[in-house]
């Protein structure tokens, strides 16, 4: 008779696969590292304004192709051109592209600092929704900016349909938000994919990344559930890729580190963009598969509904002179 494998090595073995999340892991060393310059520019942010000025939001490279049009906040895109200048952060929009063929697909990066589900959808969607196209996709991802309720900018906490007025303005619900975002998609014959939002850097005593989940991120979770629309645990699979890292690395994914909480660097930026990747990667009929270049192709699928793997070993104080 063959031996088996208990079920302790099983679990290990599963444990194993996924920590090819982390940024150290994911790209397999036949691949360069990803820099910043490998980035086409126009894939950031489209030609300035007439007599000079500000970027204008980015167009489809190729008319032809279809496109993927990413929404959301900073953390997705940051700064008005996207590109790095604004201290040296960026969003998971920027490195994305580095993932994709775009002789296959366009990849457009809509996403801008400082807006909530509630403010894009008030002024940035109405911009560009009439450009989505039959047969394009549209990823979402809001929640860094939706506190507040009706007297700040973001939306009313939930997924529910209560209202709130500020001014004439009738405020709804971060879940309301959401599910128009996926209607009015739909309704031009693309394709939605919810992903939560990214999270904040904290860590547990134990070594565990902190998982502040239970309210944006869930509510994404929840909109993703009722609206049967692909939906990517961005919040979590970043958590897991933090865990294998350990805070130190970590906190050299953030700028200016250690301080920064939200914002990445380029690494960073990275980092978050193959979880997007991993997140779709194992989407049951993942939509975006055709298009992925052999960088994205490269990425193991994450499962997020599997356990997640131990958390690596804080490192040993080092012993003071006076303390050998």
């Amino acid at each position: 008779m063959k031996p088996t494998l208990s079920l302790a090595l099983a679990a290990a073995l599963a444990l194993t696969t996924l920590l090819g999340v982390a940024l150290a892991a994911a790209t397999p060393a036949t691949l360069p590292a990803l820099k910043s310059t490998d980035i086409p520019r126009d894939t950031q942010s489209g030609p300035a304004a007439p007599g000079g000025g500000r970027a204008q939001p980015p167009v489809p490279a190729n008319a032809k192709l279809p496109t993927l049009w990413l929404i959301g906040d900073s953390t997705v895109r940051n700064g008005t051109a996207g590109d790095g200048t604004n201290l040296n952060q960026w969003g998971w929009g920027a490195p994305l592209v580095a993932y994709f063929d775009l002789t296959k697909i366009n990849v457009v990066n809509r996403a801008f600092g400082g807006t909530s589900s509630r403010s894009f959808y008030g002024a940035n969607w109405k911009r560009m929704v009439d450009l989505i196209q039959k047969g394009d996709f549209v990823l979402l991802q809001f929640g860094a900016n939706d506190n507040g309720g009706a007297t700040g900018k973001g939306a009313l906490p939930g997924v529910g349909d209560n209202t709130a007025m500020n001014g004439a303005e009738t405020v709804h619900s971060f879940g309301w938000y959401l599910q128009q975002y996926v209607a009015e998609t739909r309704a031009k014959g693309a394709t939605p994919i919810i992903c939560s939002l990214t999270p904040r850097k904290g860590w547990t005593p134990d070594g565990h990344f902190v998982r502040a989940n239970t309210t944006h991120a869930a509510w994404a979770g929840q909109v993703a559930k009722t609206t049967q629309t692909p939906y990517v645990d961005l919040y979590e699979l970043i958590a897991r890729s933090y865990e294998v890292l350990g805070p130190g690395k970590v906190d050299a994914l953030y700028v200016p580190s250690p301080t920064e909480k939200l914002h990445t660097g380029w690494d960073g930026a990275v980092n978050n963009a193959e979880c997007v990747v991993a997140g779709l990667k194992n989407l049951q009929d993942d939509p975006l598969a055709p298009y992925l270049s052999d960088r994205g192709q490269a990425v193991a699928a994450v499962d997020t509904t599997l356990p997640a793997p131990p958390p690596k070993p804080a490192a040993p104080a080092t012993p003071s002179a006076a303390h050998p």
